[in-house]
C-alpha cells in the first residue's frame, strides 16, 4: 500500500490547497521536487516505525522525526503521515493540527444557502437516508486525518441497510483479509491500513453486524491518479454490480474519490469510472469542506456563518423546498456541515457518535508509572486482535517541554475518557515495548454510562498538561 499513500499525500500537497506555500527563493517547481523527496522520506520512516511491534512505538518513531526534522516541505508531507498514526492512538486534536487542508472559496462555489428561503437545515442523520432511497450506490467521502468525518456514516448505516442497501466498501481494506474479515466479524491490523483507527474499524464492524457483504476494492497494482481510480472502479464493478445486478452500494472513500464531474489528479475519479463501466450514478455526500479546523483561518468562509446564526448541535444538510439539496460544489450532491467541536477531559465529544457511546474515565495509575501507556478497550466477545472500540494514549509529560516546564506536568498521573457503547469489554493498559501493564473486565451500562470508570475521577486539571492523550508535534 505504499504507493497509494505515497500518492495521496503528494496528491493533496499539490491539488488540495495544503496550507504550507513555497517560499518566496524557490520556484513552485522546485517545491514540487522537494515535495517528492519528502514524500520518498515519508515512507522510508514508516516502514522503519512499522517494524516495531507495537502501535505506540510505531508513532514514536513518528513523531520523533517530525520534531528533529524542521523542513517545510517534509512536515506538510510527514504530518499527514504522522496524522493518521495520531488518530490511530486516539489523539485526534493533534491529528487535526498535524495535517490541516484549508478550505478557500472557489470560484464555483455555490451561494451560501444562509438567509436563503428556498432553503432549510435539516437533520443530516435523517435526510441522507430520504435523498439516497432510489439509487444504486450512496458514496460518503472522508478527510483521512478527522475521524469526525466518519462519524455520520458509522450513524447512518443501520438507516441505509432498512432502505435496502446490502454491500459496503471501504477505502483501503486488503483484499488478502476480506474473507476473513467477513468471517470473523471485526477487522484487525491486517484488515485495511485506516481501519486501524478505531471509528473507522467500527464503521466496519457495524457493516458486518448490519448484514452487509463488505467488499475491498483497493487497487492491487502500483498505479497512481487516474489509473488507480480505473482500477478501483474496476474491482467495485466486478465484486458488486456485475456479479449482482440487484446490489445496492454504500461507499466510504477519501475526498474527491466520489465526485460524479470534474478533474481528478488530470484524470476522472473513480465514481466517474464507475458510471463509465456500468451506468450508476451514486448519490454523493460531501463530508471534507465543513468541519472545524484547529485555526478558524482554514474554515471555509461559509463555514462560522452558519454555525453562529443555526448552532446546530448534530450534523445537518440544506434542502430546497423542491426536495433537492445543497451542495457546495459541482460533482457532489449534498454537503454536511459538522456543528463546532466540543472537548471534555482532553477528547472530542464527537467520539459519542451521538449519544451511542457513553464517556468511561480512565487513569494513568494503571501505567504503573511506565508512559507513555496505551488504554485500549476491546468488546468482549471479540479477540485479543481486534481492533479496539476505543484507545487513547496518555502520558504526563509533552515531548516538547523544556526541563524547568517538566515538573508542573508531573502533580498526578494522566487521565482521560474511552467512548463505548453499552455492553461488555475488555480493557488493557501496555507500554511502547507491547508488555502488559494492567487489565481489567468493565462493562458499561445501558444508561447513565458516563459514571463507569476504572475508578473515581477527578476534577478537571488546572496545569497546561493535556489531560488523556500523547503530545503532538508542536507540543499543543
Amino acid at each position: 500500500m505504499a504507493s497509494h499513500r505515497a500518492g495521496i499525500t503528494l496528491g493533496c500537497a499539490l491539488l488540495l490547497a495544503c496550507t504550507v506555500t513555497p517560499g518566496r527563493a524557490q520556484t513552485a517547481s522546485q517545491w514540487q521536487a522537494r515535495q517528492v523527496e519528502a514524500s520518498m522520506k515519508s515512507e522510508q520512516i514508516m516502514r522503519e516505525a512499522n517494524k516495531h511491534k507495537s502501535l505506540l512505538a510505531q508513532y514514536q518513531v513518528m513523531r520523533y522525526a517530525y520534531n528533529s526534522n524542521k523542513d517545510p516541505a517534509f512536515h506538510v508531507i510527514f504530518g499527514q503521515y504522522l496524522s493518521w498514526y495520531q488518530t490511530f492512538i486516539g489523539d485526534y486534536p493533534d491529528a487535526a493540527t498535524a495535517f490541516s487542508i484549508r478550505q478557500t472559496a472557489l470560484p464555483d462555489d455555490r451561494p451560501s444557502p444562509l438567509g436563503n428561503p428556498d432553503y432549510t437545515a435539516r437533520p443530516a442523520l435523517e435526510v441522507i437516508p430520504e435523498l439516497a432511497r432510489n439509487y444504486r450506490a450512496v458514496f460518503f467521502n472522508e478527510a483521512h486525518n478527522i475521524p469526525l468525518t466518519r462519524t455520520l456514516t458509522v450513524q447512518l448505516l443501520g438507516k441505509l441497510r432498512a432502505e435496502g442497501f446490502n454491500y459496503f466498501a471501504a477505502e483501503t481494506l486488503y483484499q488478502t483479509d476480506i474473507a476473513r474479515l467477513q468471517s470473523r466479524g471485526y477487522p484487525t491490523k491486517d484488515s485495511g491500513f485506516y481501519t486501524q483507527e478505531p471509528i473507522c474499524a467500527e464503521m466496519v464492524r457495524t457493516a458486518l453486524k448490519l448484514g452487509f457483504k463488505v467488499v475491498a476494492y483497493e487497487a492491487l497494482s502500483d498505479a497512481t491518479g487516474d489509473a488507480r481510480e480505473a482500477e478501483q472502479a474496476r474491482n467495485l464493478y466486478q465484486q458488486v454490480f456485475k456479479k449482482d445486478p440487484s446490489a445496492r452500494l454504500v461507499l466510504d472513500a477519501g475526498y474527491a474519490h466520489i465526485q460524479t464531474s470534474g478533474v481528478f489528479l488530470g484524470g476522472s475519479s473513480m465514481a466517474e469510472h464507475l458510471h463509465k463501466l456500468s451506468g450508476i450514478v451514486p448519490f454523493t455526500v460531501e463530508q471534507t469542506m465543513f468541519y472545524p479546523h484547529p485555526s478558524a483561518s482554514d474554515d471555509h468562509p461559509d463555514y462560522a456563518p452558519i454555525m453562529r446564526q443555526l448552532q446546530p448541535q448534530a450534523p445537518i444538510v440544506f434542502v430546497g423546498n423542491a426536495g433537492k439539496p445543497w451542495s457546495l460544489r459541482p460533482g457532489y450532491d449534498v454537503s454536511v456541515f459538522f456543528p463546532p467541536q466540543t472537548m471534555q477531559r482532553g477528547r472530542p465529544t464527537w467520539l459519542s457518535l451521538g449519544g451511542e457511546r457513553k464517556p468511561y474515565f480512565v487513569s494513568g495509575e494503571r501505567c504503573q508509572g511506565s508512559y507513555p501507556c496505551l488504554v485500549e478497550a476491546r468488546y468482549a466477545d471479540e479477540g485479543d486482535d481486534a481492533i479496539p472500540a476505543d484507545r487513547l494514549a496518555l502520558d504526563p509529560v509533552p515531548l516538547n517541554a523544556v526541563p524547568m516546564d517538566r515538573i508542573k506536568y508531573m502533580s498526578g498521573p494522566p487521565f482521560g475518557e474511552l467512548y463505548l457503547r453499552p455492553g461488555k469489554y475488555r480493557l488493557t493498559y501496555s507500554d511502547a515495548d507491547a508488555r502488559s501493564l494492567s487489565a481489567l473486565d468493565i462493562t458499561i451500562p445501558g444508561t447513565d454510562a458516563g459514571k463507569a470508570s476504572d475508578q473515581t475521577a477527578p476534577a478537571p486539571p488546572s496545569s497546561p498538561a493535556k489531560a488523556g492523550t500523547a503530545p503532538g508535534p508542536a507540543g499543543s
